[in-house]
C-alpha cells in the first residue's frame, strides 16, 4: 500500500507539460550456489625400504646392554656394533608403493539468477529522478 502512495505521490508530482511514462525496472543477480559432497582421494606414495631407522635402535640398545656388562673391555661399543648388525638384519623395512586415501569435501556448483531489486525512472521540472526499491 505504501509504495502505491508513493508511486502516485510521485507520478502526480510531474508536470503535465514535460512528463513522461515513469520508467520501471527490474534488476537481478547471479548467485553460485555451493553444495557440499565427499569424495576419497586415494595417492600411491614410494617408500625407500631404509633400514638405518631399525640399526640406530638395535645400536643404542646394543651399547646401553653393552655397557652393563663388567666383564668385557669396550663392552658398549662392542655391544652397539652387535646391536646395529641384529637391528638392520631384522629390519621389516620393504621399499615399495603404499597406497593412502583421505576423506576431502568438494562442491558443485550451481549459477542461479535472483531479483536484486528495482528502480523507477521519472522526470519533473526537467530534472530526472532514480529512485531504487524492493518489490
Amino acid at each position: 500500500m505504501k509504495k502505491t502512495i508513493l508511486m502516485l505521490g510521485l507520478l502526480s508530482a510531474c508536470s503535465p507539460a514535460v512528463a513522461q511514462e515513469p520508467v520501471i525496472q527490474d534488476h537481478y543477480k547471479e548467485v553460485i550456489n555451493q553444495k557440499p559432497y565427499h569424495v576419497e582421494v586415494c595417492k600411491d606414495y614410494t617408500t625407500s625400504g631404509d633400514k638405518s631407522g631399525d640399526m640406530l635402535k638395535g645400536a643404542i640398545i646394543g651399547g646401553i646392554i653393552g655397557n652393563n656388562v663388567g666383564d668385557i673391555k669396550n663392552g658398549g661399543a662392542l655391544g652397539a656394533v652387535l646391536g646395529g648388525m641384529f637391528g638392520h638384519n631384522n629390519s621389516d623395512a620393504k621399499g615399495g608403493t603404499q597406497r593412502r586415501c583421505n576423506t576431502e569435501i568438494r562442491y558443485n556448483e550451481e549459477r542461479q539468477t535472483i531479483y536484486s531489486h528495482s528502480t523507477i525512472r521519472f522526470i519533473t521540472n526537467g530534472k530526472y529522478y532514480t529512485l531504487r526499491f524492493n518489490k
